[in-house]
């Protein structure tokens, strides 16, 4: 065997064992009982332990010197093992298994606090959660920027710099948006009780619509979705609440589209490195324009419309156009996961923000519900009510998940730039979509973005799939044109 089958062979293992670890997160998330979660940090810490001391063993870099690759897949798997050995190495192993064990206890702790809007109680955990990341962001950036360094996990090849400049040239637009359409009059929400076996039934059925193949895949409640998983077993998590079956639906949606992703990548990848989504912001495209320039649009409103009357009679909306405004309401609500296009990347940067401050050291934890709930404020024109709705309700910073949030507007940005392509490229797409029928959307996303996986560093993924670069501007254009539309401004 040469010295690149050695290495693929060991990797192999290691992925498969990643795998495990996911899995295993994934029960922590939907199944686990409350009484075993001291038990569940020490079981995540020794996986982790076992992960670290394989992707630092020197075999790999004595293996990486001599590995040749023959074609572009082994290039590319031999670019993203040489990337995980070079981050790996810098971080000592001891470090790795205390993050890891820490992080899976303070995700039971914030649940717990988000539920009885207890700041106090999670606050001592996330002070310990920031201090184990950054001196993890020490090691990775050696003397470079530490918000990049972990930035640098979820979205290869970008900087905060970079997207702090791309959000203050949207932020302008978004605002100005924003302004024009609640002055305007809005519709009324929803007013009625959905029971919760009706949502999951319909969701379900989104989820098959969207291409989710459940042979390979399961659908699970959460407090917080989720999607877990890459090849064929790829898991989705959702909720329910009774007055807004919606926040069911699009979650369904949105985690559909992480999931399709994670189905779509050419099944002879699964256990290497290129076998699941190149990064955050690619996937975070999938996700978001399945749920919004898809899910949300008139065409396939009309169509929901329908089925939401067959699953629960007449609940209250008169007919498919009044549907698609309520499906796209426009109001200040507190919740990122609820929120509408409009404000959606308005709550991502104010984590941005926040969160490079965390890291750096210019704001600390003790005064972050006051920030978070004056920079609230301030972009959004309501006072936070109680922390569960401001500071307590994403689950991201318990897990240490620093640098992840900005993705989610890149994601946003990217899925614009998808979106122009694909109604090139499919022009009855809007007749389609009117007859629930997803198949030649989800299809071409899949054959020219999901099927190659980590093959491609990111932006040369959306490159090879838009054939152009890039740009914030697609996603402007777009809001702009729908909901100025929507609003009559």
């Amino acid at each position: 065997m040469s010295a690149y089958d050695d290495l693929m062979a060991y990797e192999r293992v290691t992925q498969a064992l990643s795998s495990v670890a996911g899995r295993t997160g994934w029960d922590q998330e939907t199944m686990m009982p409350d009484g075993a979660a001291e038990l569940r940090a020490e079981e995540m810490a020794a996986l982790e332990e076992v992960l670290h001391a394989r992707r630092a063993n020197p075999a790999t870099g004595e293996l990486l010197e001599t590995a040749m690759a023959e074609d572009a897949v082994a290039e590319a798997n031999l670019r993203l093992i040489r990337r995980s050995y070079a981050r790996t190495i810098k971080i000592p192993a001891d470090l790795a298994t205390a993050i890891a064990r820490h992080i899976s206890r303070s995700q039971g702790i914030w649940a717990a606090a988000r539920a009885n809007d207890d700041v106090a109680s999670f606050l001592p955990e996330l002070k310990e959660v920031i201090r184990l990341k950054r001196e993890e962001a020490a090691c990775l950036a050696e003397g470079g920027d530490v918000y990049d360094a972990l930035l640098d996990d979820y979205e290869p090849g970008i900087t905060g710099a970079e997207l702090g400049a791309m959000f203050d040239r949207m932020r302008p637009r978004l605002v100005a948006l924003r302004e024009r359409v609640l002055g305007a009059d809005s519709p009324a929400p929803l007013d009625r009780e959905f029971d919760e076996a009706g949502q999951m039934a319909l969701s379900s059925k989104l989820a098959e619509v969207f291409g989710y193949d459940m042979n390979v895949g399961r659908i699970d409640k959460a407090v917080h979705p989720f999607s877990s998983g890459s090849g064929t077993d790829v898991r989705i998590t959702t909720r329910t609440s009774p007055r807004d079956p919606f926040n069911c639906f699009y979650s369904t949606i949105h985690e559909v589209g992480h999931a399709c992703y994670e189905q779509g990548v050419d099944r002879a990848y699964q256990l290497t490195p290129l076998g699941a989504g190149v990064s955050m912001g690619v996937h975070e495209s999938q996700s978001r324009i399945y749920e919004n320039q898809l899910g949300r649009s008139r065409a396939f409103t009309g169509w929901l419309y329908g089925q939401m009357r067959d699953q629960f009679g007449d609940f209250g909306v008169a007919d498919e156009d009044a549907f698609y405004q309520v499906v796209n309401r426009v109001t200040s609500g507190y919740i990122r996961t609820e929120a509408d296009e409009v404000h959606y990347n308005l709550h991502v940067m104010l984590r941005f923000d926040l969160e490079r401050q965390l890291i750096t050291g210019a704001l600390e934890v003790a005064d972050l519900e006051e920030a978070w709930n004056a920079r609230f404020e301030a972009d959004f024109g309501v006072a936070v009510d109680k922390p569960s709705n401001g500071v307590l309700q994403d689950v991201h910073w318990s897990f240490g998940l620093f640098g992840y949030f900005p993705t989610y507007t890149l994601g946003n940005v990217y899925a614009g730039c998808l979106y122009d392509s694909l109604r090139e490229a499919v022009p009855g797409l809007d007749g389609q979509l009117g007859q629930g029928d997803l198949a030649e959307a989800t299809g071409w996303l899949r054959e020219n973005l999901q099927q190659f996986g980590g093959l491609r560093p990111p932006r040369d993924t959306i490159r090879h799939a838009c054939g152009c670069e890039p740009s914030e501007g697609p996603l402007l254009d777009y809001l702009d044109e729908k909901f100025g539309t929507l609003y009559g401004v």
